[in-house]
């Protein structure tokens, strides 16, 4: 790099303007705390999948089913496992698009022991190989919470083909468009180069770089949407598909006139119980550094869950007369999933209140809303994630106030960068645009790739397996040989 006087330009002026370039190339540092914090993150949401959410949803189905629905996760897992490494992680997040990345990592191009990737805070980076894991699990999740929406009834062929497909032309595009951005370090060098800059032209120049950079982020992020941990990406994703796919595939055979109940609420019991000691690390772990953010985080993670279990349970108990390990453990999910884009914005008591406020909300879809309009979603994945996510999402928005506790919004172009003066209309107008894009884009593309499926291998299985149980008749297996 070479330096030239700027024409005009004192002395001083000349010091402050090398003193930026030097800044603006200076190397981020790794924090080997904050790598082993999202290294341990990583393996927690590894477990909220396998064996989580695996033994929470199995528990929930008929004992013929068990092993059906531990296969469609399991699986899930695995494929999904494989194309981010292969292009999924480079089309979430390169730069291409408002909608998109590009294949620039793909096959982990680039991606080394040495590369690094930011976090929220200027010079802080950990290394992009544990950040690629990291998003993997994301990743695998999201389409694995879409199985308990049409489970005991879709056949393992439709699953092995919808999944690849949704979590490449849904999944990677949402989770674009929500996170990928420039990071703070671009931002922040942008905006010393522009303070630091000494004449119109070069003042110009300055601005246009800053510009660009701010431009090559996700089209809902650059709406403003906050989402800490997914929301939208993953909750009210995997919710309006898995709607979609129960409504397109129909009710089950006897749904209504025969007892579905759950065949071990034992497992499900053990199933949510690590869905939330995993959530830590789903929650905690998005903070992306192990610092109070992620202690805001983790606090959120207790207590919104608690409340929105104590919500669902006290709120059964006065409308049904009894209180039930079903509703509890399903208030706990709820309360997961709502604090989720909000775990690293709300304070502790904003987060109690959402905990409350999703228990109650949930309870009314899962039974109310759900019976009177008759559709079958087998484990209110659309009942828990979709509506807990939204409710969430706008939640978000309302408690990130720093007025209401809330860590408000960091404005990267302030030096040093500063919390952003908080403007209700413009933050709840940016979560409904997150929504919103969330449910369109994902209704609509599921719905196509439902109907794809089907006309490819056919979704659903004929009535005589589904009454045998999908172990037996799709796997030659049962989950109990007593």
């Amino acid at each position: 790099m070479t330096f030239k006087r700027p024409y005009g330009a004192g002395l001083a002026a000349l010091a402050v303007g090398m003193f930026a370039a030097t800044a603006a190339y200076a190397e981020p540092t790794v924090n080997k705390g904050d790598n082993a914090w999202m290294l341990t993150s990583t393996v927690l949401v590894l477990l909220m999948t396998i064996p989580g959410l695996a033994l929470f949803y199995g528990g929930l189905v008929r004992s013929k089913n068990m092993l059906s629905v531990l296969m469609q996760v399991f699986y899930t897992v695995c494929v999904v496992t494989v194309i981010w490494a292969v292009y999924g992680y480079s089309l979430a997040f390169t730069g291409g698009s408002d909608f998109i990345g590009g294949f620039s990592k793909a096959f982990m191009m680039g991606v080394t022991t040495d590369s690094k990737a930011a976090t929220f805070s200027v010079d802080a980076n950990i290394s992009e190989l544990i950040y690629m894991c990291f998003q993997m699990t994301f990743a695998a999740i999201t389409p694995a919470l879409i199985v308990g929406a049409f489970a005991e009834r879709m056949k393992f062929a439709a699953i092995a083909l919808f999944i690849p497909l949704w979590v490449t032309l849904i999944y990677f595009p949402i989770a674009h468009m929500v996170w990928y951005w420039p990071g703070p370090d671009a931002i922040q060098d942008a905006a010393k180069a522009l303070a630091a800059a000494g004449d119109a032209a070069a003042k110009t120049a300055a601005q246009a770089k800053l510009d660009e950079i701010n431009a090559d982020a996700g089209w809902i992020f650059k709406k403003g949407a906050i989402d800490f941990a997914g929301g939208t990406v993953v909750h009210i994703n995997a919710g309006i598909a898995g709607l979609v796919g129960a409504l397109l595939i129909g009710k089950r055979v006897g749904y209504g006139k025969e007892l579905m109940a759950p065949h071990s609420l034992t497992m499900s019991m053990i199933g949510a119980s690590l869905l939330w000691v995993g959530w830590f690390g789903f929650n905690a772990g998005s903070n992306l550094e192990a610092n109070g953010g992620a202690a805001l985080a983790m606090t959120n993670s207790f207590v919104a869950t608690a409340a929105a279990a104590l919500s669902w349970m006290f709120a059964e108990w006065i409308v049904k007369g009894h209180p039930s390990v079903l509703g509890v453990i399903s208030g706990a999910v709820a309360g997961l999933v709502a604090v989720t884009p909000a775990a690293g914005f709300a304070g502790v008591m904003g987060a109690i209140v959402l905990g409350l406020v999703v228990g109650v909300v949930c309870l009314f879809f899962c039974t109310v809303v759900k019976n009177a309009l008759g559709y079958d979603d087998s484990l209110d994945v659309f009942g828990v994630h979709c509506i807990g996510g939204i409710v969430g999402a706008l939640g978000t928005g309302i408690l990130v106030n720093p007025a209401l506790g809330g860590a408000g919004i960091i404005d990267y172009t302030a030096i040093p960068p500063k919390v952003a003066d908080y403007d209700f209309a413009a933050q709840m107008t940016s979560q409904l645009w997150g929504v919103c894009t969330t449910l369109v884009w994902s209704g609509i593309g599921s719905a196509i790739l439902y109907k794809v499926v089907d006309v490819i291998v056919g979704l659903r299985a004929n009535v005589e397996t589904e009454r045998e149980g999908l172990d037996i008749t799709e796997h030659t297996e049962r989950a109990y040989n007593m």
